[in-house]
């Protein structure tokens, strides 16, 4: 690589915005060359669905004609959004041409704050048809994963995790229903975060799936969450702290009866527990008491907030997806026959919550995943069932935590032998979100990840190491 010329893809966000900030450079030489690698890189990966060229040019020259750069954490940090959060002047994809809403005049509120902290967004990313999937595709593109093309980077936010992956942005936004955020960082081998309820802007479909959905960012490294997060939550930014030594519930235990998690994903966990202890904090078994109607319930939600979310944009059922209008289908079954219920869900977050008193614990760790990726293939055009057994024996940890509405972290601790990442999961209570970073920066440091998929981004990057 040395006779390539030397360019910013590949530096964190931090990296950038602290050289954009210092006049080390400019806002408009880094756009410009993310988008070059967007423009070799992404018709291999299909992680976008449309790109900014002219305009993210034309918002980050504006950047630089500003004369204090101080206050903009993000300043000159390209990112992309995931398609189904309207950016202005684009129309709202949704994951689909028959899902797609008219051209959005005004930015999502988690846009206007990415923007406000000098970001620039440079595309929209895909995910599946109305964002129901752990796998993404459509009949315009399959959407691959970096780290092996022949496996899905996963879903909703496939498209983001891929993105960051491959080092075409640093940063993504993404969002998560049932692990919308987390399964992708985990296929990916990225930090993802999934915040608590009410912490960030949701504005996702009607009632943000019954509150299960949260805005959330992938990044390559935890300092980069932290920041996405911040920006996010409308806080500043600030240097995460050392956490005290903490005692850490472990966990292998599915939500899904029968599903089990394969010896890649166990040993991830006995990894990440024998690094937590080196890092002073005790580790203790400790199963969540999952309700045995649970998975029912959670099924029987997702389901009805895909027909709510249908209905209320006044789409075309019939041009969408046979998987999803069966989907949609068993969702207002569900809600005729009164199965999907407050009263449950907050049951649940009630004893999702009292976990962490209940069991004398600070946070839990789970695994990320229970199985490797499935293939990146035309899952759009199967079977309902299909894509259901797909999703549920791969994904099954991270969707308790969206009905109880806690914040649950996503971060990578090696690879599986067939050389694709593997990751683990941690979730707090309410308000946690600093502390579950802090922690999983501790990991960071005791066992450095690759931050890009191997061969990504197969350019010479200006910046220095670190982050």
């Amino acid at each position: 690589m040395q006779d390539m010329m030397p360019t910013w893809v590949g530096a964190t966000a931090k990296q950038i915005a602290r050289a954009v900030r210092r006049g080390d450079a400019s806002a408009t030489q880094v756009v410009a060359d993310h988008l070059d690698h967007i423009d070799r890189t992404d018709p291999t990966i299909g992680a976008f669905r449309a790109l900014r060229g002219g305009e993210a040019i034309t918002e980050a020259e504006k950047v630089d004609e500003q004369e204090d750069l101080g206050n903009l954490p993000l300043a000159g940090v390209p990112v992309a959004v995931k398609e189904n959060t309207p950016v202005a002047g684009l129309p709202t994809w949704n994951g689909s041409a028959a899902a797609r809403s008219v051209v959005a005049e005004d930015d999502h509120e988690v846009v206007r704050r990415l923007r406000g902290a000098g970001a620039v967004i440079v595309g929209v990313t895909r995910m599946p048809e109305l964002g129901l999937w752990a796998v993404t595709d459509d009949e315009t593109a399959v959407t691959r994963n970096p780290w092996h093309s022949d496996h899905t980077p996963g879903g909703s936010s496939g498209g983001a995790a891929a993105a960051v992956a491959a080092g075409l942005v640093p940063l993504a936004h993404g969002n998560d229903g049932l692990g919308s955020i987390r399964i992708p960082a985990a296929c990916c081998g990225l930090v993802g975060l999934k915040p608590g309820r009410g912490v960030v802007p949701g504005g996702l479909g009607v009632d943000d799936w019954f509150g299960l959905a949260e805005q959330g960012m992938l990044a390559t490294t935890v300092a980069d969450a932290a920041l996405g997060f911040a920006v996010l939550a409308g806080r500043r930014p600030e240097a995460l702290v050392q956490p005290s030594p903490l005692r850490v519930g472990v966990s292998l235990r599915t939500p899904v009866p029968g599903v089990l998690p394969d010896r890649p994903n166990r040993s991830a966990v006995t990894e990440a527990a024998r690094l937590l202890i080196a890092a002073g904090h005790d580790t203790v078994t400790a199963d969540p008491a999952y309700p045995l109607l649970l998975g029912p319930q959670t099924l029987a939600t997702w389901f009805a907030a895909a027909a709510r979310d249908v209905d209320e944009a006044g789409l075309d059922e019939t041009a969408l997806q046979p998987r999803n209008r069966r989907h949609i289908a068993f969702g207002r079954w569900a809600q005729r026959k009164g199965y999907v219920r407050a009263a449950d869900r907050d049951g649940w977050r009630e004893r999702a919550v009292g976990y962490f008193a209940d069991r004398n614990v600070d946070l839990l760790l789970t695994p990320a995943l229970a199985a490797r990726p499935p293939a990146a293939a035309g899952w759009g055009g199967r079977s309902w069932q299909a894509n259901m057994v797909a999703s549920v024996r791969y994904a099954p940890y991270t969707s308790p935590w969206n009905v109880a509405g806690l914040p649950a972290l996503v971060v990578p601790i090696g690879q599986r032998p067939d050389g694709l990442p593997v990751a683990v999961q941690l979730v707090g209570p309410p308000g946690s979100e600093l502390l579950l970073l802090a922690v999983a920066g501790q990991i960071e440091m005791a066992a450095p990840w690759s931050r890009h998929a191997p061969g990504y981004p197969r350019v010479a990057s200006r910046s220095a190491a670190g982050s």
